[in-house]
């Protein structure tokens, strides 16, 4: 964990303003918008709601455990993950929004509470694998601005914060060529002119590029 904590503030605060950007958007949403599909495969604007509401769920259950010494799991497992989404996915336009609301001041709430012990933790995701509560924060801004965009109501890639393009597009590009053979680690030209929006919507499988292979969807 950073001495100084200046990294975990600075995705505290980018991930708050991304989650007000959210739920201003969410004002005005209606009961058939909510059931129109989003731009996800199979997924309707409920289900990409649902998700994001037991996304910070899970976060806050992760961090709990942190900071009583154990290694929380994200989720008890992938059948009742898929089922909490299928079950909160046709609520109201009205239920939706108060249940995402109601868990994303809980996420910040913990996030305000957590002591060392839990931020020096960790827990497992929902793939197994362990990771630093300190990194937690910034995969739920991931989480926020990436699925924001998913719901296809007018925010789109390139409406995502500029810090967090930034931060994400490090991680992206190291993990997409940590998949290429040795020595096959420079992105293709046609990538790099993109704009850095869209670029980072197409390594995470949001963009389809001519003459590019398309990245695993985040």
């Amino acid at each position: 964990m950073p001495s100084d904590n200046r990294m975990l503030n600075e995705h505290v605060a980018g991930c708050a303003a991304a989650h007000q950007r959210l739920l201003t958007e969410l004002e005005d949403i209606t009961d058939v918008q909510c059931v129109a599909s989003s731009l996800l495969p199979n997924w309707s604007r409920g289900h990409v709601l649902t998700h994001l509401a037991r996304n910070a769920d899970s976060h806050v259950q992760l961090l709990l455990s942190a900071g009583r010494g154990e290694i929380g799991a994200q989720y008890p497992s992938v059948a009742k993950r898929n089922q909490d989404i299928e079950d909160g996915a046709g609520r109201n336009a009205s239920e939706l929004t108060a249940d995402l609301r109601k868990s994303i001041y809980a996420l910040e709430a913990t996030w305000a509470g957590a002591t060392s012990t839990a931020w020096e933790g960790q827990g497992r995701t929902l793939s197994g694998n362990v990771i630093e509560m300190y990194s937690l924060v910034f995969l739920r801004w991931r989480e926020v601005e990436i699925h924001h965009a998913d719901l296809g109501r007018g925010f789109n890639y390139d409406d995502l914060s500029s810090l967090y393009v930034r931060l994400e597009l490090d991680q992206q590009v190291m993990l997409w060529r940590s998949r290429k053979p040795m020595g096959l680690t420079e992105l293709p030209d046609i990538a790099r002119q993109l704009l850095p929006t869209q670029r980072l919507a197409w390594l995470m499988g949001r963009r389809e590029v001519e003459g590019l292979a398309k990245p695993e969807p985040f």
